[in-house]
């Protein structure tokens, strides 16, 4: 349960900083209107920080995202034990998050009456710079691949300033690979909070855009299982 617990809390808290910093660069009426991707990658890099923080205080790996569960695991850096009460914590826990963003932002959504005007999937999910599905998926396999070949090389990335050190990790992918898809790097980063806002009373929503839900989905999985398998096939 432990496992379950911090890998809840810290997505929670991961998707909550991550969508909110969506929210105020899209939504009208908000003192981050109109932000820059530099302002982008910073922010969501600070929310994995603070989201590692929190899981590995609750007794995770602070994993929060099933590409490094699920690549870890398939070569012996994690035992399949425990994927299943992580996945489940990511997953429910981005979803909690998104929630209390929606929450959060609700005169803000509804101040924004339509899609041309920021209101979009994108505050919440990822979406293609320039709508190419084969070189989309390309590009998250190739951002999370260095995410989690990176990851797999820094030891126990909970414990002191290691977090932080995470966190400019994702910084530097978002500025350096993120900038064509949004880098999801993470499917429960990106298919919850698509989720909540598929189902939740969102004001003036337009499409979910569930037909590219599968890119940021499988993309970042593959990339995950690349870089695991690298790092063992190098030990």
């Amino acid at each position: 349960m432990n496992g379950f617990i911090g890998e809840f809390f810290g997505t929670l808290i991961l998707i909550l900083l991550g969508t909110g910093t969506g929210a105020g660069i899209n939504l009208k009426k908000s003192y981050a209107t109109g932000s820059d991707w530099t302002f982008v990658s910073i922010a969501w890099g600070m929310a994995v920080t603070m989201g590692v923080y929190v899981a590995g205080m609750l007794g995770s790996d602070g994993h929060l995202n099933p590409a490094v569960t699920i690549g870890f695991a398939a070569f012996g850096f994690f035992p399949w034990a425990n994927v299943l009460p992580y996945l489940a914590g990511q997953f429910l826990g981005a979803f909690v998050g998104a929630a209390i963003a929606i929450a959060q932002f609700y005169p803000h959504f509804k101040a924004t009456p339509n899609e041309a005007a920021g209101n979009s999937v994108g505050i919440f999910a990822t979406r293609p710079a320039i709508k190419s599905p084969l070189f989309n998926f390309i590009s998250e396999i190739v951002a999370t691949w260095a995410f989690i070949f990176i990851l797999l090389n820094m030891g126990d990335f909970t414990q002191g300033l290691k977090p932080f050190i995470v966190g400019i990790l994702i910084m530097t992918i978002g500025m350096g690979l993120g900038s064509t898809t949004g880098f999801a790097i993470n499917p429960a980063r990106d298919w919850s909070p698509r989720l909540a806002y598929t189902i939740l009373p969102v004001p003036n929503k337009s499409s979910a855009e569930w037909n590219y839900a599968w890119v940021p989905m499988f993309g970042p999985l593959l990339g995950g299982l690349l870089a695991a398998g690298l790092q063992a096939w190098i030990k």
